[in-house]
This record gives structure tokens, sequence and C-alpha cells, in this order.
């Protein structure tokens, strides 16, 4: 007997057509109006999918197989694509990629934030289509994910892998050789370090177990200079092994800036370390955003991809319309690159972090680049918010996935300041938040900025002005 708040079953087969794509990567299909979630499928296509997941407003489908393919379709560049989480749009053309990241915005803010008569400017592509990442983040497992090819190959280790996660599952890592989001130099190293590894038997960290040496593989590399650091993460110290990998990777691999060792001795799965050892060169790299140049170390925080951040900030700047007098707010400031940005053309800027240490980070970076009309603010926003003075002419906010609370939007109306630039990484909290903005705020001009090619994620950058402000 079927259920009546749903039209679809638990497991059930459907065949399904493809209208568009959602933020999240998957095709939408409608099945007499009701929502359908395809993973991997695209705009155009017939598919046979079975149901994983069902709500009252939406499921979410496995596809099973392509009936009628789409003129979109392509084949993924790279071999890893059917089973890596790195990429989930390398099936699309580049062009295309970049007409549904607008399409997404534009619909976000239309049905959640009722945001229907300001046009979403085109999308600013991204130079390079691939190699863009200049931070790849590779795990070690004791549980490698074998493909179709390798399951009959006796020859093929099933007790290592150095590689990425594969979706759905949290302890199986598929091999990587080479990862077309990274430069051929940085996948070098890659290909020594696990080649290295195996050949000295350094076992690799087991998630279910918590036993082996071998955590992470993090390589940042330089837009600036070319730079690359290596840093191994381990669960335990053992130097010796590392530093003869160190000396191997400084003599086969151009520009090595430096190789470090984190030391993770806790279970959580983070690439982190309470400890770390500098195996030979440089703690950290330097990366150049307008006219400032920063050293990041291993666990600093820093736009992934170097070219599109230096067009974002200049988006914001733009967008913030500064002449030199105004008191500007820049609210989830991080280590205070954009504020930076900003204090070249306001009177003072004060940046509003909830974590202490990028509190200190950003403090220091404007000390360095002698910032002296920047200051930092740490702890709870929202109470942070209504004690300082002076008020805000112009806001900017940059907040995580999630969005702002609702509190700090709607103290945000009271305080009013003239402008406000709202960058988000997520379109979907982008206009909720908008919503709640417009009680007082018109939306001028919304701009979309491709950080991350081949993938769903898209950054927007929104101008707001009060609306008795004509």
């Amino acid at each position: 007997m079927s259920d009546p708040k749903y039209p679809v079953k638990r497991n059930g087969e459907y065949t399904l057509y493809i209208e568009k794509l959602a933020f999240g990567g998957a095709g939408v299909a409608r099945l007499d109006n009701y929502v359908i979630f395809v993973k991997d499928a695209l705009p155009g296509e017939t598919v046979r999918a079975r149901i994983r997941k069902r709500k009252t407003a939406y499921a979410e489908a496995r596809l099973l197989e392509i009936e009628q393919p789409s003129p979109l379709r392509q084949k993924p560049p790279c071999p890893y694509f059917e089973w890596c989480g790195g990429c989930t749009w390398q099936n699309l053309r580049y062009a295309d990629q970049l007409r549904y990241k607008q399409d997404i915005v534009r619909e976000s803010l239309k049905h959640i934030g009722g945001v229907e008569d300001v046009e979403v400017l085109p999308v600013l592509a991204s130079d390079r289509e691939f190699a863009y990442r200049n931070k790849m983040e590779f795990s070690f497992s004791d549980r490698r994910w074998l493909t179709a090819d390798e399951l009959g190959d006796e020859t093929v280790r099933r007790d290592f892998a150095l590689g990425l996660h594969v979706p759905g599952t949290f302890d199986k890592i598929i091999q990587v050789n080479h990862c077309m989001l990274q430069s051929e130099r940085a996948n070098r190293v890659l290909q020594i370090v696990s080649e290295f590894s195996q050949r000295e038997g350094l076992q690799p960290y087991g998630v279910r177990s918590h036993e082996g040496f071998l955590r992470f593989l993090v390589l940042r590399e330089s837009a600036y200079d070319g730079g690359l650091m290596v840093n191994i993460v381990t669960a335990y110290e053992q130097v010796e092994p590392l530093k003869k990998l160190a000396d191997i990777l400084f003599e086969q691999v151009e520009n090595i800036a430096g190789v470090v060792n984190n030391i993770n001795t806790r279970k959580a799965q983070i690439a982190v370390g309470e400890k770390e050892i500098l195996l030979r060169g440089l703690p950290y790299i330097q990366e150049k955003l307008g006219p400032f140049v920063f050293q990041i170390s291993a666990n600093s925080f820093f736009q992934t991809n170097t070219r599109q951040a230096e067009r974002l900030y200049d988006t914001v700047m733009t967008f913030a319309e500064l002449q030199g007098r105004e008191v500007v707010w820049d609210l989830y400031a991080g280590t205070g690159t954009i504020s930076m940005f900003l204090a070249r053309q306001a009177a003072q800027v004060i940046g509003f972090e909830l974590a202490e240490s990028a509190v200190a980070d950003a403090a220091e970076n404007a000390r360095q680049h002698e910032v002296y009309n920047a200051r930092f603010v740490g702890g709870d926003l929202l109470h942070r918010l209504e004690e300082t003075e002076p008020k805000p002419d112009v806001l900017v906010t940059d907040p995580p996935r999630a969005g702002m609370h609702e509190k700090v939007v709607r103290y945000i109306n009271e305080i009013a300041p003239h402008r406000i630039v709202y960058v988000s990484c997520n379109p979907t909290t982008l206009a909720r938040d908008l919503a709640i903005l417009a009680q007082k705020y018109r939306v001028d001009t919304v701009q979309p900025v491709d950080m991350f090619p081949q993938t769903y994620h898209i950054e927007t950058v929104v101008k707001l002005s009060l609306k008795q402000e004509k």
C-alpha cells in the first residue's frame, strides 16, 4: 500500500527527465510536481533512477541508467571522476558550468529571498579550468577503494592508499596518482610520497583501528613565486624516515619551499597537528594578493584559488564605493585579508572574528603591511557588534556556509549602514539573509565569481543600499 504523503516509493525505480541542476550538483526532476534530486544526472537527460531517501517536499535518487544522454554531457578528462568526490561537474563543459551556476544563484534569490527584479550578472570565470588550487589535502588509508579495473588485479595493494575520499564513505580512499586540480609539480610530489611510503614500509593510519603512522599529505603552492610546501601529517613522532623523504623531495622537485611534519595524536580526522616539526627548508610559503604579500604556514587559512581571490576582492572594493572617509565594518574577517584591502580606501576598518587565533593573525598581518587604520575584535559577534563604536557607514560581511545568524542580520538592519557588501559561498543562505535585509535594503548588483571550476560551488558578491537613499 502506498503512503499518501509521498508520490514515490522508497527503493522504487522511476524514469525521470532532468530539467536543471541544483546547488549541490544534482540534477532536478519532477514527478507530479514533486522534486527528485538525481546525483550525476545532467539537464536534458532521461534517466532511470532508484529512490534513496524521501521527504514530504523532495526525494533523493541514485542514477541507474541514462536512457537518453544530454547534449551537454562530455567525457570527464579525469580517470577518477566516477569514484572521487573532488569534482562533480567534469562531465559538463566549463561554459555550461558557468551558465548553470548563474541560474542557481538567480533561482535561489528569487525563490528563497524574494529577489526578482535584479539582474544576476554573468559569472566571472576562472582563467584556469584545471590546476587552479593552491592547496590540496590527500588522505592515507589502510582500506583502499578498488576501481573496476583494480578488482581483479592481485598486484594492487589493498592495505595502502594515498588519495581522496570516495563520497558516502568515511574510511575508503581511492588511490590518486595525478589530480587535475593541482599543478604537475604537486602531482610529482604526490607520486614520490606514495612510492616512498610503500617502499619504506610506512603504515597508513586506519580510521577504524586508530593504528598506523601516516594520516594526511597537504600540499600548498604559491601562485606568487611558485614555492611549494609539503606537510606530512602523522599520528605520532618518527622523524628519521620523513627527513629522508624531505631530502628526496628537495633533490627531485624544483622550488620546494619547505617540508614540515604535523603530528595529530587525536582520533579526529583533521590535517592539523598539536605539534609541528620543520624537516627541511622554510615553515611557510609566500602568497600575494593585490599589493600584500602573506606568509602562509601549514595550518593557515587562505583562499584556495589565488587568481580568483583577487577578482573577488576587487569586486568587493568596487561595490563598497569607498571615498576615503568611511568607517567600514568587516564581519567574519578571518585573518584580515579583505580588511586590509578595504583599509586602503577607508578612514577606518574594524574587523570582527570569533576565533581569537585568527584575530591575532589579522592584527599581525596588518602590522607587517603597515596598515594602521584597521583593528580587529574577537569574541561573540552580536555582543561585540552591539558594544563597538563607531557604527559603520559601509558593512562588508563574508560569513561561513551557514550564513549569518538571524539576530546579526536584524541588528544590521537596526544600525542601517549606508551600504552593505555581502560575500557568500552558499546562495541558499545568502537568499535567506537577503529576505530579512530587504526590509530596509534594495539589492543593487549581484556578481557571482567562480572560485572552484569543475564543482557546483559558487561565490556571490551582492551590493545592497538603503532604500531611502536614491
